[in-house]
C-alpha cells in the first residue's frame, strides 16, 4: 500500500512537470475581438485608420457589390467600444460594375483633426466627359468625421490639353493619401493621365489659399521618373510604397524601381526624399500636355539600399529609422531596419540595414511601428506578430499575438497610443434576415478585429519578450 502511494506521488510529480512543460510550449495569445458584423466588406487598406483618440476606425466598403475601389459605395467609421458603424460619406449617385463611378476608398484619419481623407473617383455627372473610375482618374477628398458628410476636395485635376497644367493642379490621380503626423502635409502616390508613358510616382500637397479650382491643397510632384523602359542606369522609373518618416513631413521614403548599373536589369531599392520645411511648393512645375511635372526647388533624393526592397515602408515617429521588406539569406521576405540617414554602402557599419525578423514563413505585409520605436508589427503566415527592435539583447525577438496558419489577416494598423492593433479577417456573416451574406464574388466579407498589445510595463516591447 505504501509503495502504491509512493508511485502515485511520483506520477503526480511527473504529470506536474509534463503539464508545466506543455503550458510553457503553448503560446498565450492576445484576445481577438470582432468589432464589426454588418453585411458588407470592411477594408482598412493598411492606412492610418485610427482616430487621434483611438476610439474609432475608418474603412471603405470595396468588394461588397463589385470589384475594387471603383465599386466601393461609402467611407465609414466604427466605434471600437460599441461596434456602432456610421457612414461618413456616400455619393448620391453611383455606377456599379466593370465600369464604375465614382468609387471612394483608401481612407485615412488626420492625426490632428476629426477629418478623414480618401480617394474619390469621377462623380457620375462627370462620367460622360471624364470617364469611369481609374488610377489616373481620381482626386483626394476630405470629409468631417461626424456623420454630416461635409466633403471638400483636397486637390484639383486639370487635363486640359490646350495649355500648360494649372499651377498646383495635377493631371491624373492621387492615391493612398497620408497626413504627416503634424497634419501640415499630405503625401500620396500619383498616376499621370496626359503622359501615361510615365509610371507611378510620389507627390505631396500643402494647404494654400491659392490652390487651384475648389481645392484646399496645392499639388507638387516629389520624384521625377523616367518614361517606362527608357531610363538610363541609376534613373527611377516607378516610385511607390511611400510613407512619411518623422513628425513634420520633411522626409518621405519610397521604393524605387531603378535601372541597374549594367543598363539591362532593374533593381528595387529604398530611397528617401528630403523636403525641408522652407520649401516653396509653388516653385514646382505642374507640366503641360507634353512636359511631365517636376518637384519644387530644394527637394532632394537619397538612395539607401542597393539590394532587394519592396512593399510599403514605415518610419519611426522620431524619424531616426526606417523599416522595409528585404530578402534574407534564405530567400524569405523579412523586415530590415536602417537609419534614415544610412546607406548599405556607408563606410560606417552602424549605418547599414539590419535584419529584424526571422519568420520561417517570411513576411510581406502589415508593417507597422509602435509609437515608442521599440517594436514593429507585421503579418506572417496569417498571424499578427510583434518584434522587438530596441537595441540590445532582445533585438529581433518576436512573439505572435494571434494564431498563425489558421486564416488570413490583412491591413494591420497600430493605434496612436500603441495599445491596440486592428486588422481585417474574413468571417461568415448574417444579413438582417438571418441569412448568410456573401459579397458579389460569393465570399464571406472581411470584418474588423482588434487585439490589445501586451505591454504592462509600457516600454513598447511585448511583455513575453
Amino acid at each position: 500500500m505504501e509503495r502504491s502511494k509512493q508511485l502515485w506521488s511520483l506520477d503526480c510529480k511527473s504529470w506536474a512537470i509534463i503539464l508545466g512543460v506543455l503550458a510553457m510550449s503553448v503560446p498565450v495569445y492576445a484576445q481577438e475581438r470582432q468589432i464589426t458584423d454588418s453585411p458588407k466588406n470592411h477594408n482598412l487598406d493598411n492606412n492610418d485608420n485610427f482616430s487621434p483618440d483611438g476610439r474609432f476606425l475608418c474603412y471603405d466598403t470595396r468588394e461588397t457589390l463589385g470589384s475594387g475601389i471603383g465599386n466601393s459605395q461609402s467611407i465609414e467609421n466604427v466605434e471600437i467600444a460599441t461596434g456602432l458603424e456610421t457612414i461618413l460619406y456616400a455619393p448620391e449617385k453611383t455606377i456599379i460594375g466593370e465600369n464604375a463611378a465614382p468609387g471612394v476608398g483608401a481612407c485615412t484619419w488626420s492625426p490632428v483633426a476629426n477629418k478623414v481623407a480618401f480617394i474619390h473617383g469621377p462623380p457620375v455627372d462627370e462620367v460622360d466627359t471624364r470617364g469611369y473610375y481609374d488610377k489616373p482618374n481620381r482626386n483626394g477628398a476630405e470629409v468631417v468625421a461626424d456623420g454630416s458628410q461635409a466633403r471638400t476636395w483636397l486637390d484639383y485635376r486639370d487635363v486640359d490639353t490646350a495649355r500648360d497644367t494649372l499651377p498646383g493642379a495635377h493631371r491624373g490621380g492621387t492615391h493612398r493619401h497620408e497626413y504627416a503626423l503634424d497634419g501640415k502635409r499630405i503625401g500620396f502616390t500619383y498616376d499621370d493621365f496626359l503622359l501615361p508613358q510615365y509610371g507611378r510616382t510620389v507627390g505631396y500637397m500643402e494647404p494654400r489659399d491659392d490652390a487651384p479650382g475648389n481645392a484646399s491643397h496645392y499639388f507638387a510632384l516629389l520624384v521625377p521618373v523616367a518614361p517606362l523602359g527608357e531610363s538610363k542606369p541609376g534613373e527611377i522609373e516607378i516610385a511607390s510604397g511611400d510613407s512619411w518618416i518623422g513628425l513634420h513631413g520633411t522626409m518621405r521614403a519610397f521604393i524605387g524601381k531603378v535601372r541597374a548599373e549594367d543598363g539591362e536589369l532593374y533593381e528595387e531599392s529604398l530611397y528617401v526624399i528630403d523636403v525641408p520645411t522652407n520649401v516653396d511648393i509653388t516653385t514646382a512645375d505642374s507640366g503641360s500636355p507634353t512636359r511631365y511635372p517636376s518637384p519644387p526647388k530644394g527637394v532632394s533624393i537619397r538612395r539607401l539600399t542597393h539590394g532587394k526592397a519592396k512593399g510599403t515602408i514605415r518610419g519611426t515617429v522620431e524619424g531616426d529609422r526606417i523599416a522595409y521588406y528585404g530578402e534574407a539569406a534564405d530567400g524569405t521576405s523579412q523586415i530590415f531596419v536602417i537609419p534614415s540617414d544610412g546607406s548599405d554602402r556607408d563606410p560606417d557599419p552602424k549605418k547599414h540595414p539590419v535584419q529584424a525578423t526571422q519568420f520561417p514563413e517570411g513576411t510581406d505585409s502589415g508593417l507597422r511601428w509602435h509609437p515608442s520605436g521599440n517594436s514593429i508589427a507585421c503579418i506572417s503566415n496569417g498571424g499578427i506578430a510583434v518584434t522587438c527592435v530596441k537595441p540590445g539583447p532582445d533585438f529581433g525577438k518576436s512573439v505572435f499575438l494571434t494564431p498563425e496558419g489558421d486564416t488570413e489577416r490583412i491591413d494591420l494598423v497600430w493605434s496612436p497610443d500603441g495599445g491596440v492593433l486592428a486588422y481585417g479577417k474574413q468571417v461568415p456573416t448574417m444579413d438582417s434576415d438571418g441569412k448568410p451574406f456573401k459579397t458579389y464574388a460569393g465570399e464571406d466579407p472581411f470584418q474588423i478585429y482588434v487585439c490589445d498589445f501586451p505591454d504592462a510595463d509600457g516600454d513598447g516591447v511585448a511583455d513575453s519578450i
